[in-house]
């Protein structure tokens, strides 16, 4: 079910996406993803309860996939078309490798800090990237047109 919620949030974010522009998209879809581990931590407080663990993992799942979709698009309007493959691949492997490099110390700090603390703190997490969002991706910034196709002469280029 995780990975059907994960295809379901790519592809509404693709389509929300294409209805609002980049920028808001990555406020609402970096907002979504930010409050989706409130359900793991109402989950750490009521204990175990299977119906609630398959809802926060779905809606963790679909608000992963509505990230995806804005961020990968957003990866590739950072690269210059001469050189996206190389900048996109770039990009994309510091996106994975942080989350590599955090993952490492999120056991520790779970035990450390019991499972509720630990999502909050997720939750926390999340605010220096949504912080940035004014600058990197002004809300009100006017929304850039889809081009219709490539020209040759963008390929070429």
């Amino acid at each position: 079910m995780g990975f059907l919620a994960t295809t379901v949030g790519v592809l509404v974010g693709g389509a929300v996406l294409n209805k609002v522009g980049m920028n808001r998209s990555l406020w609402v879809f970096g907002i979504l993803q930010a409050l989706s581990n409130v359900g793991y931590f109402t989950l750490a407080k009521v204990g175990k309860n299977v119906s609630f663990l398959v809802l926060a993992i779905n809606v963790e799942n679909f608000c992963a996939g509505l990230v995806a979709a804005v961020f990968v698009a957003y990866l590739m309007s950072l690269c210059t078309q001469r050189f996206s493959a190389t900048q996109f691949a770039l990009f994309s492997s510091l996106m994975a490798a942080s989350g590599i490099i955090l993952a490492s110390p999120a056991g520790k700090l779970a035990k450390a800090t019991g499972w509720p603390w630990f999502f909050a703190i997720t939750l926390c997490a999340a605010l220096p990237g949504l912080l940035l969002l004014p600058w990197v991706a002004p809300w009100n910034a006017p929304i850039a047109s889809v081009p219709e196709r490539i020209s040759e002469d963008d390929v070429q280029a």
